[in-house]
């Protein structure tokens, strides 16, 4: 085999180890979407204790900034930090008050559903 066969079976071999590379970068992303949509859905309150709300909220607000910095996507990372938001907004609300709970209720779900289509 000469010389230009050689290189010429080494450039093909270099191009389809870039397609492998290519399609392991999307498969990893695609990974770390699911698992970040999935694991900040499972942190959501539908129905939220009023007592327990404001403790929870920081670690669950912390944990969806991490989720956010994470992903590779800006349209997830937006909501997943618009639902950050909304536990930052509950630690700092007197959120004792059922009607402001239902109200914050209301509008985590509006995120969630955000969060949702994102996802999809």
């Amino acid at each position: 085999m000469g010389f230009a066969a050689l290189l010429a079976a080494a450039g093909l071999s270099l191009a389809g180890c870039s397609e492998v590379t290519n399609a392991v970068d999307q498969t990893n992303r695609a990974a770390t979407k699911v698992s970040a949509c999935a694991e900040a859905l499972s942190l959501v309150d539908l129905n939220p204790d009023p007592a327990t709300l404001k403790e929870r909220a920081a670690d669950k607000e912390k944990r969806l900034r991490e989720l956010a910095n994470n992903v590779g996507e800006k349209d997830v990372a937006g909501a997943l930090t618009g639902m950050a938001d909304s536990y930052l907004q509950a630690q700092k609300e007197n959120i004792q008050d059922a009607g402001k709970v239902a109200d914050w209720t209301k509008r985590n779900l509006d995120r969630i559903d955000a969060l949702r289509k994102v996802c999809a």
